[in-house]
């Protein structure tokens, strides 16, 4: 069967507060995000695995207060005062500079002037900073003491409502028979469902087949990836 040219097209997915699904495992994450005004030294540690929302939690947040949007492994000490002077901001994948003395540096001068300018701080994050294994000793306790709300790993309704999400982002409209076959077979995780979803969509457009329960379960069960796909 020939096989149709698929194109790596940009994925946008919808990060507004009206695309957030609310379930048992991310509810409270989102309530520390929406009293914000509470945040003890006015800084907060999201943490949770790939995936699972922290990027979206993260854009409502800065579209609510207008912060300053960054990550971690971009951090240079030429960019700090820029940060701050808004008086909001996000930090992403923190986790990333453990090791890298710099960048460990740079963040910790960060934290120093985020709290001297009176910013309000949102550190994202795959793990607790106990678990980075970095080498600063004052960054390691300082945010160790930083308050910390965690993403747990989504329930049967969360992951329902992320595969609809995921598949939406790629503008696939799926029915629910699908969505709830994928929930009752595949890994219980948030990076399960982006693999999924990638998956599905590339072996669909290669094969040109429509997007339905049998080749789902030919890409589940290893029938089917994306190789063999090309190769079909």
């Amino acid at each position: 069967m020939p096989t149709q040219l698929t194109l790596d097209l940009p994925v946008r997915p919808a990060l507004g507060r009206e695309a957030f699904f609310v379930s048992g495992s991310n509810a409270l994450a989102l309530a520390r995000i929406d009293s914000w005004q509470g945040w003890p030294g006015r800084r907060l540690m999201l943490t949770g695995p790939h995936g699972a929302g922290k990027t979206h939690l993260a854009h409502v947040w800065a579209s609510e207060t207008g912060a300053t949007l960054g990550d971690a492994p971009s951090l240079s000490e030429e960019t700090l005062p820029g940060l701050v002077q808004g008086g909001f901001i996000v930090i992403e994948d923190c986790h990333r500079i453990a090791g890298n003395p710099a960048l460990e540096t740079t963040l910790f001068h960060l934290l120093n002037l985020s709290q001297a300018e009176n910013a309000w701080l949102l550190i994202t994050a795959d793990r607790p900073p106990s678990r980075w294994d970095l080498g600063l000793p004052d960054l390691k306790s300082r945010l160790e003491a930083t308050d910390l709300v965690s993403i747990d790993p989504p329930d049967d309704v969360l992951l329902t409502a992320l595969l609809v999400k995921l598949f939406a982002d790629r503008q696939i409209d799926v029915t629910p028979g699908l969505v709830n076959y994928l929930v009752s077979r595949m890994d219980r995780s948030a990076a399960a469902a982006l693999e999924i979803v990638e998956r599905l969509d590339r072996a669909a457009l290669s094969l040109g087949k429509p997007l339905g329960k049998r080749l789902a379960r030919q890409i589940l069960e290893g029938v089917l990836d994306e190789s063999a796909a090309n190769k079909a």
